[in-house]
């Protein structure tokens, strides 16, 4: 009854406030945007070398039956086996067990029921993945490795299709992504046309078409060109593009560990493309890949580079190239997906200040469900205008423990709450690092929210020192940029 009440009073004020010449009767109550949800997902690093023992049936197995041998109880020396296997390739920590990646799923399922997408930002496959695979499998040929790739990209995306069926499950390759080795990849090849068949499989179409699998092979065939496809989103006249930006990282090399500047200028050419034609037909653009554009000021700060003495930031990506095509785009994009750092973060990418009038463009990093860097995991549900495709709020889920036995999943901060903004439009985010610049001390509310937030787990501390540095590269995205920020005053 009192929410009754409350929409009765609003109804008389608005009553009260019309003009005398139109009857109470016809004006209507003013109705919320129309929403709908997303899973944003990221950096799984699944481990399917978990239990050594086990890995000669998932090899010999399809994807489809990898959760059979994975469910079945472990091998006795199981925990002895795969330390000496970590131990053997020098990995640094523990990716995303089978345990874990179960008990995220269920997670997934009970705080984001009402989903109507995910998205899912790259790295599906566990650090030193060709390492542990050779030490396993000493006589398998490339062909054996792709295969074994493949399937564990398989089921991964099967695990999350089946936990959401009928909701599509839109996936970017990260660098570890590839049967040749973590930041390697060859365009045009076998490995990229088999995964993008399987991943544009059931990519919903665009209505009215009448040509859906036409639609669908031409995002195969792009995707087999270089790991990019578009697709249809369920939003209103909205769009996604998918890239792998890879081919544009400072490490990447083919799989002979040559160069190959062409297949990023390719998917670069894609991008501005699409985006036109999006621009043309009035349409709204999710951009998704893996790796961020910008400076990378984890990096910078910890390999205590001094950029006010001439030294160069480390930057994600080997050029602005990606960057500077779609912050030109600010009227078209109202959100761009990165994640790679596995922390939760924002940036913005600015426009060239000689053409700003479409804006900025406001980038989400989503977090990892992977713990190899102490982090509890974590996934996002967010909440997306259905008419604008803009960001309007999301929710952190995190885990209680790195394991998944035993682990509860609560939520960690609500955006709109933490952070008192309306959206998580450009403008909001603009707002936002405004603050964030005014407070070098990390003394407000917000600021701290930050702090606390961005690693799950709490590393308030580590960044807080170096909290002016860090709010300069989040939106000063090119070296002279992040520069003249961190040294100002200098």
């Amino acid at each position: 009854m009192r929410g009754k009440t409350k929409l009765g009073l609003l109804w008389i004020v608005a009553c009260m406030a019309a003009l005398a010449s139109l009857p109470c009767s016809s004006l209507p109550l003013r109705a919320s945007k129309p929403t709908v949800q997303a899973l944003m997902v990221s950096d799984i690093h699944f481990e399917p070398f978990w239990d050594p023992d086990k890995t000669a049936q998932l090899a010999a197995a399809a994807a489809s039956d990898w959760k059979t041998v994975l469910a079945a109880p472990d091998s006795a020396d199981r925990e002895q086996k795969f330390a000496a296997l970590e131990q053997t390739c020098h990995t640094r920590g523990a990716d995303t067990s089978y345990p874990l990646f179960a008990s995220s799923l269920e997670a997934m399922r009970e705080n984001a029921a009402d989903i109507q997408f995910v998205t899912v930002s790259g790295d599906l496959i566990a650090h030193s993945f060709s390492c542990k695979y050779q030490a396993l499998f000493p006589k398998s040929s490339p062909a054996d490795y792709r295969a074994f790739v493949e399937k564990t990209i398989g089921f991964v995306v099967t695990s999350l299709r089946e936990a959401f069926p009928h909701v599509p499950v839109y996936t970017a390759l990260g660098n570890n992504d590839s049967d040749c080795g973590d930041y390697q990849l060859d365009a045009d090849s076998q490995f990229l046309s088999d995964v993008g068949e399987f991943l544009t499989a059931d990519l919903p179409q665009p209505e009215l078409t009448g040509l859906p699998e036409l639609e669908r092979k031409k995002a195969a065939k792009d995707f087999a060109d270089g790991g990019y496809y578009s697709a249809a989103l369920p939003i209103r006249h909205a769009r996604i593009l998918v890239l792998d930006d890879l081919f544009m990282a400072r490490k990447y090399a083919t799989c002979a560990n040559k160069p190959d500047p062409a297949a990023a200028a390719a998917q670069i050419a894609w991008l501005k493309k699409e985006l036109d034609h999006a621009r043309k037909d009035k349409e709204k653009i999710w951009v998704m890949a893996h790796i961020p554009p910008g400076v990378d000021p984890y990096s910078t700060i910890t390999k205590a580079r001094n950029i006010c003495a001439g030294k160069p930031p480390q930057m994600f990506l080997s050029s602005d190239a990606m960057a500077d095509t779609m912050a030109g785009y600010g009227d078209v994009i109202p959100l761009a997906i990165f994640a790679h750092t596995h922390m939760d973060e924002m940036r913005l990418l600015e426009p060239d200040k000689k053409n700003d009038k479409h804006g900025p463009v406001a980038v989400k990093m989503a977090p990892s469900i992977s713990p190899v860097n102490g982090n509890n995991p974590s996934f996002t549900v967010a909440k997306v205008d259905a008419e604008t495709g803009v960001l309007m709020d999301y929710r952190v889920i995190a885990a209680s423990n790195q394991t998944g036995v035993g682990t509860t999943w609560t939520e960690e901060y609500d955006y709109a709450k933490a952070y008192q903004q309306p959206s998580f439009a450009a403008g909001s985010v603009e707002n936002l690092f405004a603050e964030f610049k005014a407070d070098p001390g990390a003394q407000t509310q917000a600021s701290q929210n930050y702090l606390k937030d961005y690693f799950v787990g709490d590393a308030t501390q580590e960044l807080k020192a170096f909290w002016p540095q860090y709010v300069c590269a989040l939106d000063n995205r090119t070296e002279s940029a992040y520069r003249a920020c961190s040294c100002a005053g200098k």
